[in-house]
């Protein structure tokens, strides 16, 4: 069968490109309209409720994932309401054409899911502190809707992960292409006519792959989620336990018990204070704050496991967030009203807990370093030439 794709490129908040997606409908009279969704998406923007639980989400660790997907439909929604439109009107007036002339709706996107963790799994450890930080700044700045409406979002963040990750850019955008264009293919052995509707930047990447589908990679590759591994931000984790515990028990052989007593007191208060005090500063419960006091000073020696997962968990059981909660998230126009949502008030003090968790980490070692005069240096070569055996290090390390 010859089939004929009509590419449809849109801004997310163009009027314009909502009256545009409904003239090629009309004109072209299609037999199926794809839209740049997934299954998920869809539904959401047809106002059903996302089952997700948020429990599970502090659990598995998805902490990073699930902010950047709200931080995103926020950005989205309020670049949307500077011009009067609800963020995916151009895909719900796609839907609403494709019923008016009896057409299909293929949705043609890959998992959001799986694309934001295959974001963040390209990103290095520095990159992730870059991205946290922009999304902290963006919370609180106002976005220049006149100089980015012409552009599609997608267009705006590739430019920024192009210049900071290329491969960023690659996992969000072209890998999409490649997807998208898959999927396009596939329609059009069932189909006679299709319109596609696509952010603009999508097209060119789009309309490279349908011309050259040998160039598309192998699918099971793109929705290949990598398993937790050991990453450089682990091997700082063990580094920096290795390196306290080692400081600690050569103080406590060559200075005495008391003063490695002092030791676990500052490191605990230090530890403790500030995982708590970025907990409240997130809007946390004063019950999660404590767990947060109380745990702190071990997560941070283990890297694998976090105080915000405790502090998340415990918000979770104050705050207890429901299935509507979720739905309200997608809803929010400010930062107010994000901060009085429950589900993303467990999620946002679990990542605040953790950063204040690791800034207490250097700093405890750091006001350890500076009270006692370790010398760094000193420490890890009586480290290699000892064997890892401590009497052998304090004898070699003066205080």
């Amino acid at each position: 069968m010859q089939s004929r794709v009509y590419i449809v490129g849109t801004a997310h908040v163009s009027q314009k490109s909502v009256e545009e997606v409904r003239k090629v409908i009309r004109e072209v009279q299609p037999k199926a309209v794809a839209v740049e969704l997934d299954e998920k998406r869809f539904r959401a923007l047809m106002g059903e409720k996302q089952e997700i639980n948020v429990v599970d989400v502090v659990k598995r660790g998805d902490i990073s994932t699930f902010l950047l997907t709200v931080f995103l439909s926020f950005l989205q929604k309020k670049l949307g309401e500077e011009k009067g439109l609800t963020p995916g009107t151009e895909m719900l007036a796609a839907i609403e054409e494709a019923k008016n002339v009896g057409a299909d709706v293929l949705l043609i996107d890959r998992d959001l899911g799986i694309t934001m963790r295959r974001f963040l799994d390209s990103l290095s450890f520095f990159e992730k502190i870059k991205l946290f930080f922009h999304f902290v700044k963006g919370m609180f700045e106002d976005v220049d809707v006149d100089e980015l409406i012409e552009k599609d979002l997608t267009e705006i963040l590739v430019e920024e992960f192009r210049r900071v990750s290329p491969n960023a850019a690659k996992v969000l955008v072209d890998e999409r292409d490649a997807f998208m264009a898959y999927n396009l293919i596939r329609a059009a052995e069932r189909y006679e006519k299709i319109v596609a509707v696509v952010g603009a930047g999508h097209k060119k990447g789009i309309e490279r792959y349908l011309s050259k589908p040998e160039e598309i990679p192998s699918i099971p590759e793109l929705l290949k989620v990598k398993k937790k591994r050991f990453s450089l931000a682990k091997a700082i984790g063990f580094a920096v336990t290795a390196l306290f515990l080692l400081i600690f028990v050569t103080i406590a052989l060559t200075l005495g018990l008391s003063e490695a007593r002092e030791i676990f007191v500052i490191w605990f208060l230090i530890n403790g204070v500030l995982s708590a005090l970025f907990t409240l500063l997130a809007g946390g419960h004063v019950f999660s704050a404590f767990v947060a006091f109380l745990v702190a000073w071990l997560t941070s020696l283990n890297p694998l496991i976090a105080a915000g997962w405790f502090a998340g968990l415990a918000e979770a059981y104050i705050r207890k967030p429901t299935a509507d909660d979720l739905y309200e998230l997608t809803k929010a126009e400010s930062l107010k009203q994000l901060m009085r949502n429950k589900a993303f008030r467990v999620i946002f003090v679990a990542a605040m807990a953790n950063v204040g968790s690791m800034i207490g980490t250097f700093l405890g070692l750091w006001i350890i370093w500076e009270k006692y005069g370790v010398n760094v240096k000193e420490v890890i070569q009586a480290l290699i030439l000892s064997g890892l055996n401590p009497f052998l290090i304090s004898k070699s390390l003066t205080f």
